[in-house]
């Protein structure tokens, strides 16, 4: 039995394109909030739709890798503590997904529900747990700043992601032909 090391090719190119449609939508579709350096995300549904699709480590490779040029591109230095933050939450996203009966057209509003439950907690854990903490102990940030900043990214991104993801899931979900919807005359 030929079994398949490492990632498929399939897998590679999600992660490299998705880390290049990452950075375009991070440059190009951030909305400030005022908070300093915490802006309305586009990008996060985005990547939760890849790491739905395509798994935990696509999706945690994409967030790394995408944060992580996007930060650089744009500012001139990667704030590692929010790159690992975003990479955090595409995994936890990706094994959510791998639950989810996508590529069967299936996307019911309990799975909806289950996957905008997951989505929050990793928002969570991602901006109220691993930024802020990072930023404290790799950047010494003041904590009023960086909680104030976690608690702004987990609010705009969850709700970005409940919105946005959704959609992008459902219609994802709908371009996919159902199994058994097919029957011979």
């Amino acid at each position: 039995m030929n079994k398949q090391k490492g990632l498929s090719v399939k897998s590679v190119v999600a992660i490299g394109i998705g880390a290049a449609i990452y950075v375009i939508l991070a440059r190009f579709t951030s909305i400030p909030t005022g908070i300093p350096n915490t802006n309305i995300e586009i990008v996060y549904p985005f990547l939760a739709l890849l790491a739905t699709i395509y798994g935990p480590v696509v999706g945690f490779s994409v967030g790394f890798i995408g944060h992580a040029l996007g930060d650089f591109l744009m500012y001139g230095q990667t704030w590692w503590s929010w790159v690992l933050a975003t990479a955090v939450l595409g995994l936890i996203i990706g094994l959510y997904g791998m639950r989810l009966d996508l590529d069967n057209g299936v996307f019911t509003v309990k799975q909806m529900v289950g996957f905008n439950v997951v989505q929050i907690i990793a928002n969570v854990i991602s901006w109220l747990l691993i930024a802020p903490v990072g930023d404290i102990l790799i950047y010494s940030e003041p904590q009023n700043k960086v909680f104030l900043q976690g608690a702004t990214a987990t609010i705009t991104n969850s709700l970005s992601i409940l919105i946005l993801g959704t959609i992008l899931l459902k219609a994802y979900a709908a371009t996919k032909v159902k199994k058994g919807s097919l029957r011979k005359d």
